[in-house]
């Protein structure tokens, strides 16, 4: 089963007026993705995604330049069934017999940024043509699911302070039981930050899991400000409360909190994930397929978590088929307990693909059961909205 061709599509697609929201990254008016198709000799295709920006909306030109320019060439002809060799062969380039040898990396100097998202899309791809040949879940390949069910959190919170306990309630009555909102720069001032937090667990009760996500947009002096101003919240966990650049700040941050820090969607590769448990700085491990290096480098995170004993919640804040490969990894991960389940406008999500991807009035989302990743491209929708 050899790869015959390898396709990247810039997606733009707008997102309805009524469903924009308005954060730090300003007023998202587009959703963008990157749509990757992998093509064997037998004609079964998987689809992955590669992401340009952590956020909703940025340019994915280069992205697919990298993917059709620089590694379609290198492996169209591979097997497309060697998934890890694959990997191997993309990060260390053409070294990649070295690595394989002697069993440790030698990476290309490009071993972070577009290569690695280039790589994450091609990747998770590879996953879904090995399930569809084998007629198995993604999440079997990786050994199976932990768990029948799993808990999905309502991923959105943008509103200002008088309005914010309204829109996470308007969560909770579909059933979730934990939501997530965002804090940070969006508010101007710490306080502000602080007070639509208080709002949003007096709206919400002691009962519905509360989780805040700066955007890495604090200061350290700003992000320990706005731990003791909600220390009495119970908050589940603070996301990437500072730069992810300085993980240095975010452990003093966290040592100097009670509440969980967790972080991830924006570092590339395991080795990133590692440096940060080195530097004691988080709590909960957030992988991202679609930047980390897809489902196969998401899964060596998943074991970090496991044995650091750390919480593993892969950020699903994408396409359909990113999440379809973080909710494979998190089933499959005994470190995981919840899932994210974007509540903004996102058609990536819904009108990408013929499936329909939904929680149950109980806020719970099922294992996965369909061949690989068990979801078809809408073609009408690639072709009307690609760039």
């Amino acid at each position: 089963m050899k790869i015959a061709n390898i396709e990247a599509f810039w997606l733009r697609c707008p997102i309805p007026k009524e469903k924009q929201h308005f954060s730090d990254y300003g007023l998202l008016t587009n959703f963008d993705m990157t749509l990757v198709v992998v093509t064997t000799d037998t004609g079964l295709q998987g689809f992955g995604e590669a992401k340009a920006a952590v956020g909703s909306s940025g340019s994915c030109a280069s992205i697919v330049s990298c993917i059709e320019n620089e590694l379609k060439p290198q492996l169209v002809g591979q097997d497309a069934r060697n998934i890890s060799r694959i990997w191997e062969m993309v990060y260390n380039g053409t070294r990649d017999h070295y690595s394989l040898s002697r069993g440790r990396k030698f990476p290309i100097l490009g071993r972070r940024g577009l290569t690695i998202s280039a790589l994450s899309g091609i990747d998770t791809a590879l996953w879904d043509i090995k399930g569809k040949a084998l007629n198995a879940p993604v999440v079997d390949l990786l050994g199976g699911s932990c768990r029948e069910k799993m808990e999905a959190y309502a991923s959105g919170g943008w509103a200002k302070m008088d309005a914010i306990g309204e829109q996470l309630k308007g969560y909770t009555a579909k059933g979730f039981s934990g939501v997530k909102m965002r804090v940070g720069i969006m508010d101007e001032t710490v306080k502000a930050s602080v007070d639509r937090v208080k709002a949003a667990r007096e709206a919400l009760g002691d009962a519905i899991k509360l989780m805040t996500d700066a955007h890495g947009t604090f200061s350290v002096p700003e992000a320990k400000q706005f731990c003791r101003g909600v220390a009495d919240c119970n908050l589940y966990w603070f996301e990437e409360p500072i730069n992810p650049d300085n993980k240095i700040g975010t452990a003093e941050v966290r040592s100097q909190t009670h509440i969980p820090i967790a972080a991830g969607e924006s570092e590339y590769t395991a080795f990133d994930i590692r440096d940060m448990i080195a530097e004691r700085a988080l709590d909960v491990i957030q992988p991202d397929c679609a930047i980390i290096g897809g489902i196969t480098e998401a899964m060596r995170v998943s074991q970090l978590a496991h044995t650091y004993q750390l919480e593993l919640a892969p950020h699903c804040w994408g396409s359909a088929f990113s999440f379809m490969a973080g909710l494979s990894v998190a089933f499959a991960s005994p470190s995981a307990n919840v899932i994210e389940f974007s509540l903004g406008g996102n058609p990536m999500m819904y009108d990408l693909v013929k499936e329909h991807i939904s929680v149950d009035q109980n806020g719970m989302i099922a294992a996965p059961d369909r061949p690989g990743l068990g979801l078809t491209p809408n073609w009408d929708f690639v072709k009307e909205f690609k760039q």
